[in-house]
């Protein structure tokens, strides 16, 4: 059957609200029990191929149905050029990759480019499948349009060197596959180990309570997708050769996406991973590419004040309409704040600023070119005629009206309040204006561009038209004052030292109070202490200083020669 004909049916309905990453909302049904009708297209990198043969045995044993199931061997610089084995799954071909690229983000995409599934799963060359790994991914996708599913996997140390595709084929059919690998040590003691996320993965109830860190073990040896919710995230990102799984995880979660860890979608790895092997070396190499991309990986920008691939924090001030004075208040506010990795647009009719002579003090667009001027060679400053609806890849946006200053440590604590409570709008009320409801209210806000990307995908299919009704069902929103968070009006901003500077203000502050009290303390023991008594006390500690003093100088005396002749 052609895949095409498979997928032409009506379009899916309304998607499931799915709170965070918890997806407890939605049940799979179980192994066997179920009618597919998706297709799904496996995409498989390969550049040796050495085991590629067994990988393809054990998908032509799959439970999922033949017909609904294509497989996409993606030939990455081998040489000899590759050819398929003699039993592979039904629907299989090789494709080169494109040329102009190399590596596995290059062979994905390109697999992914010409593939014709739904549903897009990524599955390493080296890898022995159960009968039931493709089935188990499937069924969520069944389910939902926004979901990442991640298999269980297990790297296996050895095997037997003579395994053929056709024992391999037998015991994935059979449901024996564990066997396979039992047999290479004998009882398969310590021959089968957990993958690094394991651990995570089980801390987190399978992901479901992993929040927004889910993504961060998306890994591309066995994961599935929607093709169209890879091609909202962008694709794969094709200038990496290492660490492109944990890039593209993040990118799809700033679409929308959640990510499930299905424990019955079960593989083998053949061998240690690369991370296994050269741990050290692979975090050293990955760690500098995924902080220019993974801005939420905050460990890995620190303590450096720079610029980023893709910042933290996009802000957006509207200049059209606001005094030149305004726009520079808040737009300093924000470049002298503790968030250092920001990008803030500046928006305003640049390109229709009337070149011909005027007079420049009386020019009604003076404001405008004084903004111009003063921000058009900042590097965290952009001036734009309109902002994009999404600030992707950056998780957050903070849209501020000009005039309003934030404190030093305001953009931070906000984000850290919206990270601490899963929000994915955080609203700053600031003043009143005509009108009703939040129509009469000036307001700034934080939007979290996964809550946001959600909304977006949920209300395509069917979800409601509001964003922020959906971002409140899926993440939740929250109101707060803005003078309370440090955003005020530039008349009564006053400039605030360094964040550093002011901690230690408040610390000899604290200390002075301290001092203050104790001589207090002090003061009232003395007033209710006889004149007598201290005189006492006064006189014993006068006494003792001065034949201390005499023996210093004895000694100082004797050190210089001895004392003088009586």
């Amino acid at each position: 059957m052609n895949m095409h004909d498979v997928r032409a049916r009506p379009a899916r309905g309304a998607q499931p609200l799915i709170r965070l990453n918890d997806f407890g909302v939605v049940t799979p049904p179980a192994l066997g029990a179920w009618t597919p009708s998706r297709t799904v297209s496996v995409v498989v990198p390969v550049h040796r191929g050495r085991t590629l043969a067994l990988t393809l045995a054990s998908l032509a044993a799959q439970s999922y149905p033949s017909h609904l199931m294509e497989v996409v061997v993606v030939d990455d610089g081998a040489e000899p050029p590759l050819r398929l084995p003699e039993i592979v799954p039904e629907r299989t071909r090789v494709v080169r990759s494109r040329p102009g690229g190399w590596g596995r983000a290059w062979a994905c995409q390109s697999g992914a480019d010409v593939a014709e599934g739904e549903v897009i799963h990524w599955l390493d060359a080296d890898m022995v499948l159960f009968r039931e790994q493709v089935e188990a991914q499937m069924r969520w996708h069944h389910l939902a349009d926004y979901l990442t599913v991640l298999g269980t996997l297990k790297m296996v140390a050895a095997w037997d060197a003579g395994l053929t595709p056709a024992e391999v084929h037998a015991a994935v059919s059979a449901g024996t596959t564990e066997k396979l690998f039992e047999d290479a040590l004998g009882d398969g003691e310590g021959n089968v180990t957990d993958t690094w996320s394991s651990e995570y993965i089980g801390r987190t109830a399978g992901l479901r309570e992993a929040g927004f860190e889910a993504f961060k073990v998306h890994v591309g040896a066995s994961a599935s997708l929607p093709a169209s919710l890879l091609r909202r995230a962008g694709g794969m990102d094709t200038s990496l050769v290492l660490a492109e799984d944990t890039e593209l995880g993040y990118r799809l979660a700033q679409v929308g996406a959640v990510f499930v860890a299905d424990e019955e979608s079960r593989s083998r790895h053949l061998g240690a991973s690369t991370v296994m092997r050269r741990e050290q070396e692979v975090k050293r190499h990955n760690w500098v590419f995924l902080a220019n991309r993974v801005p939420t990986f905050r460990w890995l920008r620190k303590p450096t004040v720079r610029q980023w691939a893709v910042p933290y924090v996009e802000i957006v001030v509207e200049a059209g309409k606001a005094s030149y004075e305004q726009v520079r208040a808040t737009v300093d506010g924000f470049l002298r704040g503790s968030i250092a990795d920001l990008r803030i647009a500046v928006v305003g009719p640049w390109s229709s600023l009337p070149e011909e002579r005027r007079a420049p003090l009386d020019d009604p667009t003076v404001d405008l070119r004084l903004v111009h001027e003063l921000y058009a060679h900042d590097g965290r400053v952009t001036l734009v005629e309109s902002v994009p609806e999404s600030p992707f890849p950056a998780p957050f946006r903070f849209v501020c009206p000009p005039g309003w200053v934030p404190a030093v440590d305001c953009l931070h604590r906000l984000v850290r309040l919206a990270d601490d409570n899963g929000y994915g709008l955080v609203s700053l009320a600031l003043a009143e204006r005509g009108g009703s409801g939040t129509d009469g209210v000036v307001a700034a806000r934080l939007e979290r561009t996964a809550a946001f990307g959600r909304a977006r995908l949920l209300a395509e299919r069917g979800g409601g038209p509001d964003l922020e009704d959906l971002v409140e069902a899926t993440f939740g929103t929250q109101w707060l004052d803005g003078e309370t968070w440090g955003l005020l009006p530039m008349e009564r901003a006053v400039e605030k030292p360094a964040t550093k500077a002011a901690a230690k203000a408040k610390q000899w502050k604290r200390r002075a109070q301290r001092w203050k009290r104790r001589t207090a303390r002090l003061q009232a023991i003395l007033d209710r202490t006889p004149a007598r008594r201290v005189r006492r006390v006064l006189g014993r500690a006068v006494r003792k200083a001065l034949t201390v003093a005499g023996i210093r100088r004895s000694r100082r005396s004797r050190s210089r020669g001895g004392s003088r002749p009586g």
